[in-house]
């Protein structure tokens, strides 16, 4: 299985770059404690007024709003993954509890201001291809399995062998692949268009992401997709926890 990205989509956007963090073994349905140190870390600061979520006048905010605007999509009617996230933090205090591997993913994503999401690979067919959309596939999304969308021509999206994986780039999961505590094969995805400026960031999202993954994963690895880079072998390069 590889994660595909198509060069069409780096040729509109080539300071794309992707993280993305396979886990395989995981137990979802252990205690997690360095994540829930994480995200009550995070809460704690918001509360103490020492930090705040990135909105959409922070430059890694705004440029997905360009993007989005780039192929059709209004991003204050439909926001990118990180932006909505980072609105409803700001206004509740909390993030949402899921499970422990989305509540990691989603507190390294808020953290750093990066998109965030995920996929359950036992649950994906064939390859994952981010690329436009031709306009006729079909989308479930994630808590509505009763609902099916077809994304706009033009549109970027995940896309497997059977249907759309993630809207508007980054703006909703499928309920198909959602990463559940049964989850135990799983690739994470962190997305920046702004790789010059914001790489580093990046790559600490997708360190950290890791460290909170490995106390309860057997392996975990990490790939970058780049258009240097388009391919990633999601069955390759894990590492034995230690």
């Amino acid at each position: 299985m590889t994660l595909r990205i198509d060069p069409a989509v780096t040729d509109a956007f080539p300071d794309t770059r992707i993280a993305v963090v396979t886990a395989t073994g995981l137990r979802g349905h252990e205690p997690w404690p360095a994540t829930a140190a994480a995200v009550q870390e995070l809460e704690q600061r918001l509360a103490d007024g020492v930090w705040r979520p990135a909105d959409e006048t922070d430059p890694r905010i705004e440029a997905w709003h360009t993007v989005y605007r780039s192929f059709g999509t209004n991003p204050r009617r439909v926001r990118p993954s990180v932006d909505a996230l980072g609105r409803r933090m700001a206004k509740k205090g909390t993030l949402p509890r899921v499970n422990p591997a989305v509540d990691s993913y989603n507190t390294v994503s808020v953290r750093h201001a990066l998109p965030a999401g995920a996929f359950d690979l036992d649950q994906v067919a064939g390859h994952i291809d981010i690329r436009h959309a031709e306009g006729a596939e079909e989308f479930t999304p994630l808590g509505e399995p009763d609902t099916v969308e077809n994304p706009k021509a033009g549109e970027i999206i995940y896309t497997d062998a059977v249907g759309v994986l993630t809207r508007h780039w980054n703006h909703r999961d499928a309920h198909r692949t959602r990463v559940t505590e049964d989850s135990t094969r799983v690739a994470f995805v962190l997305e920046t268009v702004h790789a010059t400026r914001d790489g580093h960031l990046l790559e600490a999202a997708a360190d950290e992401l890791r460290d909170l993954l490995a106390p309860h994963a057997d392996l975990t690895a990490v790939h970058h997709l780049s258009a240097a880079h388009p391919h990633a072998d999601l069955a390759g390069g894990f590492t034995e926890r230690p």
